[in-house]
């Protein structure tokens, strides 16, 4: 059974640092990995997304504050958040893109961050 499993999210100061994981099973020749997130009545935006080969793309709001990486052989992908700041409250979904058996994109349930001023 597909599923994307998240973790890590949670509380923190403003300036504080959390890391996500997000592990993929039974999908297969996983492309695309990566994080988006949602605020309550509002449209899920990219944070930032990896290619199977390593290639990085972020959000504005967020380059030079988090990182992501993945790791192929665990198909897990990471989201390192740093000096996090009140506006990054919202909840955090990854997901994975594979093109077999047919091109599908896979998300996970999402994880709550919530930063304190």
């Amino acid at each position: 059974q597909v599923q994307l499993v998240e973790s890590g999210g949670g509380l923190v100061q403003a300036g504080g640092s959390l890391r996500l994981s997000c592990a993929a099973s039974d999908i297969f020749r996983i492309g695309d990995m990566g994080w988006y997130r949602q605020a309550p009545g509002k449209q899920r935006d990219m944070v930032a997304v990896i290619t199977s080969a390593g290639s990085t793309r972020y959000a504005d709001s967020v380059k030079g504050r988090f990182t992501i990486s993945r790791d192929n052989a665990k198909n897990t992908v990471y989201l390192q958040m740093n000096s996090l700041k009140p506006e990054d409250t919202v909840v955090y979904y990854c997901y994975a893109y594979s093109q077999y058996p047919g091109p599908k994109t896979y998300w996970g349930q999402g994880t709550q961050v919530t930063v304190s001023s």
